[in-house]
């Protein structure tokens, strides 16, 4: 017993010392730092944490104070913040998680603390929990609550951060839900606030847990060419090194590799191997200017100089150090032809660009001396954005994620005010956009544009450079088909909230109508005398003829009646009639049941389901919209009738799914064994020659013995490029067959396509 009690007490003074090492770790980083220096409300903060939690375990068996620790040393280190925003990570949980109060850390700790932590308490709503499905309503108090204090949500992302570092201990459906809203959420937002390194990270672990056998090639392949790149970085540099030498400058020259999900992501959108990827190396100068007055200049200066010893590519020159991006970045990118023949791009930019590149929107509070900067000016003008977005909400919060993401995403373009001035605006958007995004009046009367002079329709795509002129009428009015071609968060929000109001006012409208027609004719409204209106008119729904007659686009008359009265008013008919329209509003809020439909089989959600030939046939459905096959990585998602369906895991609607519904998501792997076939798309594309196809067809129907079902091939100018539907069994044939059709002397590019 007493050796027992002696282990317990030695692995405690073991936990209390990894403890204090890990924040004296956080002291000497926060130490090292320009920030003035408040050790002691950090330690006092640290103390209560540590107490508050005393006793709690993370799921991986560390005490849980090392979370909140590792999570201030994100938000020093790696976001540059100082000891409010340290507290406030060392605080995050203690309000969720214990019985203090947010009062209680504002007595102890001060107002600015409190709301900080009473942010992050709001937006939290169990990341791991059950009740997580409700992901996307989290997002819009996280956007709301980062419109009164943008370090929220920088906290939140480190947060985030440790979470994706240390989800190795987390159940598999767990590790898709949280990859997935990462990739869909926090990657973008640390984007959006010029968190570079942090953005990448996210992505290349969501990458990691999701797809962990490609994410592995592709280090693997990294790993191999390092050599040959390590080669070609040396010889492109020396002859830079020597001119920047000759000038002056004191610089440095790192080389910058893409990340292992950058190169993945472009194997899948451009549906080439890794040995087509080019710009897998780019090279970074970071200089430090003479006197800052001149950091603009010299950028200029060494790209001038270094173009004289390289060729520079003429359409790939980007100034983002005249205008810097909406999140602050500032660099000049410049593509030079090396002397083997390869394309590289050089980043030029200086330490305090590189330093907002890396951190972003922090970064600036390092530089910036007194009164706030225009850097400053273009955040608030983002979070205004967001704002405006939340004052008309969304009626599904998945629409609302995606109107989200589209300003999240978007690269930028530079246009023009007829005065003159210079409007940041996202990359593809209309002149519609752009008369929205300066006023809702202006876009909602708009009836054209007037772009350098000459007259355009809304429609029209703007070009970075263009000076735009709105054109307006008073009668004007929003029509439903602007919808189509807006393509920013604001513009689409507001048509569609003004469609909406139309349309509510139109189904108003729509009803006296109808109530007043029934009336007349003295006949019962009931849910079958409004179908037969609607399968009469050729309209899906009560709602749309509601509105159809508010708008005057039907009217009711003789046919009605006919219709109506003709089938008389037969009660037992209705009897049968109406029951389909009587809805079960409480089954839809019920959490997801453990039967799954039709089957009896119990579904467990914590468990990785086994797909056999057997459950695919009878039990799974496949989804259509990526149409998943033996090898690829898959999850499963419990529909509202509790069906599983099987979506592939980076699949556009699966990640979706995993940012909203995530106590849905279920892991799954193939137990299949060559007994199914499974129809594929390959795309082929090579010079076109006699008997190619006959080639093509034999190695694919005689060698491999595959069944053909449907070919599409096509000849332009010497080139052929064509579709084949396949029936495989996995993946691993799918290799197989494309493996030999690329031995065929002509055959360039042979890759999987979607459809």
């Amino acid at each position: 017993m007493e050796v027992g009690m002696n282990e317990i007490q030695a692995k405690e003074l073991m936990e209390e010392k990894m403890i204090d090492d890990a924040f004296q770790d956080l002291l000497n980083a926060y130490l090292a730092t320009k920030h003035r220096k408040k050790v002691e409300i950090i330690t006092k903060a640290f103390n209560f944490a540590r107490q508050a939690h005393k006793g709690v375990k993370r799921r991986s068996g560390e005490p849980y104070i090392m979370h909140p620790i590792a999570v201030a040393k994100i938000v020093c280190v790696e976001i540059g913040l100082g000891s409010t925003s340290i507290c406030s990570a060392l605080l995050h949980d203690v309000v969720e998680d214990t019985d203090y109060t947010v009062e209680d850390i504002e007595n102890i700790f001060g107002p600015k603390i409190a709301q900080i932590v009473d942010g992050l308490t709001k937006i939290s709503g169990g990341i791991f929990g059950d009740k997580a499905s409700a992901q996307a309503e989290n997002f819009k108090k996280l956007l709301l609550t980062m419109s009164d204090d943008i370090r929220v949500i920088l906290i939140k992302i480190a947060d985030r951060l440790h979470n994706m570092r240390t989800l190795g201990s987390m159940l598999p459906n767990k590790q898709y839900k949280i990859a997935g809203e990462t990739l869909y959420i926090y990657a973008p937002l640390a984007n959006r606030l010029g968190l570079n390194k942090i953005k990448t990270e996210l992505e290349d672990l969501s990458f990691k847990y999701e797809h962990p056998e490609e994410y592995k090639q592709i280090e693997d392949k990294l790993a191999a060419t390092k050599a040959a790149r390590d080669e070609v970085f040396k010889n492109f540099t020396t002859p830079i090194r020597e001119q920047l030498d000759k000038m002056g400058i004191s610089y440095r020259i790192i080389a910058r590799i893409k990340s292992p999900y950058s190169i993945w992501n472009k194997m899948q959108t451009k549906h080439i191997p890794f040995d087509e990827i080019y710009d897998i190396l780019a090279v970074r100068i970071i200089f430090t200017p003479k006197n800052p007055e001149e950091e603009l200049n010299e950028c200029f200066n060494i790209y001038v100089s270094i173009s004289k010893i390289y060729k520079p590519h003429p359409d790939r020159l980007r100034d983002w150090v005249s205008h810097p991006k909406a999140n602050g970045y500032q660099a000049l990118h410049v593509t030079l032809m090396s002397n083997e023949g390869q394309w590289i791009e050089v980043q030029i930019r200086s330490e305090r660009m590189n330093d907002v590149a890396e951190q972003g929107f922090a970064a600036h509070w390092k530089y910036k001396e007194g009164g706030g900067s225009e850097d400053e000016g273009e955040l608030e003008k983002w979070l205004k954005t967001i704002k405006e977005i939340l004052d008309d909400p969304q009626p599904d919060a998945i629409d609302f994620l995606d109107t989200i993401k589209l300003n999240l995403f978007a690269s930028e373009i530079f246009v023009f005010t007829p005065k003159g001035e210079i409007k940041t605006m996202p990359q593809n958007s209309t002149a519609l956009d752009f008369a929205f995004s300066i006023h809702t009046f202006l876009g909602t009367h708009c009836i054209g544009a007037k772009v350098n002079h000459k007259l355009v329709p809304l429609s029209y795509k703007l070009q970075s450079g263009d000076q735009v002129e709105i054109l307006t009428s008073k009668s004007q009015k929003v029509q439903p088909e602007w919808i189509n071609f807006a393509t920013t968060a604001k513009a689409k929000v507001k048509i569609a909230a003004i469609l909406k109001r139309e349309q509510r006012n139109a189904q108003k409208a729509g009803e006296d109508i109808l109530n007043n027609f029934f009336k007349k004719e003295d006949l019962n409204l009931t849910s079958v005398q409004i179908e037969k209106l609607c399968k009469l008119h050729k309209l899906p729904n009560k709602e749309a003829l509601l509105a159809a007659l508010g708008q005057k686009t039907i009217q009711l008359g003789d046919a009605d009646r006919n219709e109506l009265k003709d089938k008389s008013n037969s009660s037992n008919w209705r009897k049968y009639l109406t029951i389909p329209f009587v809805g079960n509003k409480e089954s839809k809020n019920k959490e997801v049941a453990t039967t799954l439909l039709g089957t009896g089989e119990n579904i467990d959600t914590k468990q990785t389901i086994n797909l056999t030939e057997d459950k695919i046939q009878k039990n799974y459905i496949i989804a259509e919209c990526c149409r998943p096959i033996p090898g690829d990585d898959v999850l499963g998602y419990v529909d509202e009738n509790n069906r599983i369906i099987i979506h592939k895991r980076q699949c556009a609607i699966a990640t979706k799914l995993k940012s909203s519904y995530g106590n849905r998501i279920i892991a799954a792997k193939w137990d299949t064994h060559k007994h199914l076939s499974f129809p594929i798309y390959l795309y082929i594309k090579g010079i076109d020659d006699m008997g190619l196809l006959n080639q093509i067809t034999q190695i694919i129907s005689q060698q491999l013995n595959v069944n053909i079902k449907k070919l599409a091939m096509e000849s332009n100018d010497g080139i052929f490029e064509g579709k084949i539907q396949l029936y495989v069994h996995d993946v691993d044939d799918v290799k197989t067959i494309c493996n030999n059709l690329r031995k065929i002397k002509n055959i360039k590019a042979v890759t999987r396509v979607e459809e």
